[in-house]
């Protein structure tokens, strides 16, 4: 596509860029409000009680699959990219992708929904739904990535000086996306249902794929599958730089084949062996499992092969090849790193941050609140009255299905604040039996108070002590109304239980009101997950400025200093944590050490990321 070709997608502008950059703009925003919305409340889902519709899970087996999950994401984008450039086209893939995704999304809300709003049994078969789910995720998220970037640069052929605008622009939209996304899905998934989460991030991605598709005019041939003098040349054009380009050998071949065999074998196997107990490996070697043996051989046949063809290559390309080789390796370590947010970071913000506010700072974080979940979707919603003014003549049906997108955002945001504002905490009392153990090595004698719950057996010899703790709802409680509690994690984090859910849920705790705690919330856990977003809309811009100044640094100097952020940032969380005992299941740390984190790793992703994309 040349660059007179070009000059028709800047007949229609926003804010000086092609109206067809924000139909980009939306639906990769909407996508990633999809994806990272399912993140921020995967692991949650999977670790919490039976009884709030999660899987109880172990922690390490909540954390084996998202890693494998998030594995996956980041390879499968290689061959949905290869696939669109030589059969489907960009713009095929980008729909593709959509449409499996939302099947992915729908999957993982299957057995929620059925239990709760069909009175479904929980079984095995509905469970497996969530497996079919990420596994749609995965081969979604492959066609679609790769595809929506590589549209930009095509669109932009000619336009240079405007391209580093235009992703500028792009980035934000998947900054705003992810922020809305975890915002909104988590606190839905929390607030009223693992199901409904997981839905509400597959209603967006349909939305934002139907608004793309009946915009797919406003793109021309951009996009397109490769006709065939297309993919002629291309044949071509390689077997002109074949000599240069260094062609795989059979052994080359056999040796990557294996490698990627063993590596992916390795990824699938560890959340596998832990939910089922059996593993693809059951050998060892000494002292050496078969998992470890397998992925020790998958590396040195990786090395191997990279390192043996790179010295192939003339002493220049292979200096830079070196000098990439070198980067990768370093990024590799921030990124494992950096996702930990959607893994032990959650973890740690649900069972080991205080997240209960009282008085004027629940009062502040309120305000606080409001005004970053409404400032960015009211500027949001401007450019979509933009867009509107330039499209809607043409594209009437996919600006409808993007403004039905906001109408649904609008709802929720004002559900969410009005929810937040009318919470109300009270003090609650409930009995429990007083035991004495003795610890068989030292002898020494510790009380223990047990919950009595419905199932509880007393007997007339049983000392019941009263115990009080405070309950956070949207009912309205009367000062000695008698109401159910719940044990979430057999640790001692209790839960109001609702009418409706009155029913589903053995060994209920009875309790009795005994007054209202004014001004008291509690952050939902998967809150912080939004300050990644919020910190990039906000110092992105400063960032774009040092780097274009006489203080921009060289790009290793870059990634040395993004390392270190990150590093800093998980050291603030071990003082922070310093005093929690080994081996503790719960503790009450300050978010403040949590938002610091995130901060840092932050500012440590915006100094990585541009050299990483350029």
């Amino acid at each position: 596509m040349n660059s007179a070709t070009n000059d028709q997608f800047f007949k229609s502008k926003v804010l000086g860029h092609p109206s067809a950059l924000f139909v980009l703009f939306f639906t990769e925003m909407w996508e990633r409000f999809s994806y990272y919305g399912m993140r921020a409340i995967l692991v949650l889902f999977l670790v919490s009680a039976l009884g709030l519709g999660g899987w109880d899970w172990p922690r390490s087996t909540a954390l084996a699959l998202y890693g494998t999950y998030t594995a996956f994401v980041y390879l499968t984008p290689i061959l949905g990219g290869r696939i669109a450039d030589k059969y489907i086209g960009s713009r095929m893939a980008v729909i593709i992708g959509a449409i499996l995704m939302t099947l992915g999304h729908a999957a993982m809300a299957t057995e929620d929904i059925a239990t709760a709003v069909f009175g479904l049994e929980p079984s095995s078969f509905l469970r497996s739904f969530l497996y079919v789910g990420l596994g749609l995720l995965i081969l979604g998220n492959g066609f679609f990535k790769p595809n929506m970037t590589s549209m930009i640069s095509k669109m932009y052929e000619g336009h240079p000086e405007k391209k580093d605008g235009a992703y500028t622009i792009f980035y934000m939209g998947v900054n705003s996306g992810a922020f809305l996304g975890i915002l909104l899905v988590g606190y839905v998934g929390e607030m009223t249902g693992w199901g409904y989460g997981f839905g509400l991030a597959g209603i967006f991605m349909f939305l934002g794929m139907l608004q793309f598709n009946f915009a797919k005019g406003i793109f021309g041939d951009l996009g397109d599958a490769p006709t065939k003098e297309e993919k002629k040349q291309q044949k071509e054009i390689a077997k002109g730089d074949a000599s240069e380009l260094q062609p795989f050998t059979t052994l080359d071949s056999i040796l990557i084949a294996l490698a990627a065999i063993l590596g992916v074998s390795w990824i699938i196997n560890d959340p596998y062996s832990k939910i089922t107990g059996y593993t693809f490996f059951n050998f060892k070697v000494g002292s050496w499992d078969g998992a470890n043996i397998v992925i020790v051989l998958a590396l040195f046949l990786f090395i191997f092969i990279l390192i043996s063809r790179v010295l192939r290559y003339k002493k220049i390309v292979r200096n830079r090849m070196f000098a990439i080789m070198i980067f990768a390796f370093f990024v590799i370590f921030f990124w494992g790193s950096f996702e930990q947010a959607g893994g032990s970071m959650t973890i740690f913000a649900k069972d080991y941050t205080q997240r209960v506010l009282t008085g004027n700072t629940a009062l502040i974080f309120n305000i606080i609140n409001i005004i970053i979940t409404v400032v960015p979707i009211a500027i949001i919603t401007w450019v979509l009255f933009l867009l509107f003014k330039q499209t809607f003549g043409k594209y009437a049906l996919s600006n409808i299905f993007l403004g039905i997108s906001f109408a649904i955002i609008w709802f929720i945001v004002l559900w969410m604040i009005s929810n937040n504002l009318n919470t109300k905490s009270y003090e609650i009392q409930y009995d429990t039996v007083e035991t004495t153990t003795t610890n068989a090595k030292t002898g020494e004698q510790k009380l223990t108070y047990n919950t009595i719950t419905e199932n509880t057996s007393i007997s007339d010899i049983d000392k019941i002590v009263i115990q009080t703790l405070s309950i956070r709802t949207a009912d309205d409680l009367n000062n000695g109304t008698s109401i159910y509690i719940f044990d979430t994690d057999k640790r001692g984090t209790y839960k109001y239980i609702t009418e409706d859910k009155l029913n589903k849920i053995t060994d209920k705790i009875k309790a009795t009101v005994i007054r209202k705690i004014d001004n008291e919330i509690e952050v939902p856990a998967s809150w912080f997950g939004i300050l990644n977003s919020l910190f990039i809309i906000v110092f992105a811009p400063l960032f774009s400025k040092i780097w274009e100044s006489k203080f921009n640094p060289s790009a290793s100097v870059k990634y040395g200093i993004a390392l270190i952020l990150l590093g800093l940032g998980f050291l603030a969380l071990a003082y922070g944590s310093s005093t929690i005992p080994q081996g503790a299941k719960t503790a009450s740390v300050s978010m403040v050490w949590l938002i610091i984190a995130y901060f840092l790793h932050t500012m440590g992703e915006l100094s990585m990321a541009p050299v990483s994309l350029s």
